[in-house]
């Protein structure tokens, strides 16, 4: 988080490609609001993201990016593609961008703007659409399509992210016993995080007893982990905003024999995922693939609303990419490409006939999938 981490022929590439896709939809510029695209086309790397950045993308010019005056410094150490122009705590980042706007000649132009995106709120688009004279369009989606698929200068990012979270994973694992305080298991995690050369991840890491399993974003209490009860992590390391999540289910002392035995189906369905993981597929087909193997188990009452989504790029408070969740689910047209990366879960829990719990980072390769996280699977007894 302290430095750009793209080259800027990297960067220049995702400019000009959508430069390309706003000349074809007929604009003259866009406003793009999401912290994450952001990112991905300047490579700001901070944690200024919760104030409004707007970056403004023309078809001819180089880019202009308003945010607050305070981030100057960052800003000019860290983006070279893009000209600076700060607002001051006592006007809004629409006030400034709409006189930018102005100032580029877009008065009365076509311009896109990012509608489906937490970083911007409805007041701050209603005030920027009152003092811009624009026809507007909404461009939610441009980039984050360009994102799914990873350039090599991503993929090396997101191995770097994966060897943190294997850390990260083995120092919570070890630190898990009977009488293990919840706070202590966290901090192992979270320093094996730091000291394996991670950054702070968007999200967690989640680390919570079963007994509190269905609270689906919830992390670590002041608890104590006890014997026969199994306990829940799902983290990820994070190398410059890129995530390589995985997930384990630890058992503490003992493991029941329908547990094993549903762990060996866990194992075969999560195989059968990245078997199916192949350049031209369908999300759909993928999500069958693993459903098929429950259901050969006996388990065709059990349903999933998906087996995995796609990971990256992830801003606080977040690993997923922003405010959405790409899924490989059973009703998705999803074309699978070369270069994607997934977080592939196989989740089998209040099945009724055992509980079991894997996931891991993949990304497919010109040579197949990649399983980029290595913790051992298990089953996990400490």
């Amino acid at each position: 988080m302290d430095r750009n981490p793209f080259t800027e022929a990297e960067i220049a590439g995702r400019l000009s490609k959508v430069r390309k896709a706003l000349a074809e939809r007929g604009l003259d510029a866009a406003v793009f609001a999401s912290p994450e695209n952001i990112f991905y086309l300047t490579g700001l790397d901070h944690w200024g993201y919760f104030a409004p950045h707007l970056l403004i993308v023309t078809v001819d010019r180089q880019p202009v990016l308003v945010t607050r005056s305070m981030e100057k410094v960052t800003i000019e150490n860290q983006v070279k593609a893009a000209q600076f122009r700060g607002h001051s705590d006592s006007e809004t980042a629409a006030d400034l961008a709409a006189r930018v706007l102005a100032e580029l000649g877009l008065t009365g132009k076509r311009i896109g703007l990012e509608h489906w995106t937490s970083g911007l709120s409805h007041g701050l688009a209603l005030k920027l659409e009152a003092q811009a004279d624009a026809k507007w369009s909404d461009v939610s989606g441009l980039v984050d399509r360009m994102r799914l698929v990873k350039s090599a200068e991503e993929q090396a990012l997101m191995r770097r992210a994966a060897k943190v979270t294997d850390a990260a994973a083995g120092a919570a694992i070890a630190a898990i016993h009977d009488g293990a305080a919840e706070q202590e298991v966290a901090a192992e995690c979270v320093a094996a995080m730091a000291r394996a050369g991670g950054h702070a991840p968007g999200f967690g890491p989640f680390i919570r007893p079963a007994a509190r399993l269905g609270e689906e974003h919830t992390t670590w209490g002041d608890g104590i982990y006890r014997r026969g009860e199994p306990v829940f992590a799902e983290l990820s390391g994070c190398v410059s905003r890129y995530h390589a999540p995985l997930g384990r289910l630890i058992r503490i002392g003992v493991i029941k024999d329908e547990d094993a035995a549903m762990a060996e189906v866990t194992a075969k369905a999560f195989n059968a995922v990245v078997k199916a993981l192949r350049p031209g597929v369908r999300a759909r087909e993928v999500y069958a693939a693993w459903q098929g193997v429950a259901d050969e188990a006996g388990l065709s009452h059990y349903r999933r609303h998906h087996c995995g989504y796609l990971v990256g790029i992830g801003q606080p408070p977040s690993w997923t990419g922003g405010n959405s969740v790409t899924g490989l689910r059973h009703d998705s047209d999803l074309e699978i490409e070369t270069g994607m990366s997934f977080h592939i879960l196989s989740w089998l829990m209040g099945t009724g006939r055992g509980d079991d719990f894997i996931s891991n980072t993949v990304l497919l390769t010109e040579t197949g999938a990649e399983v980029l996280t290595r913790t051992p699977t298990g089953p996990i007894v400490r």
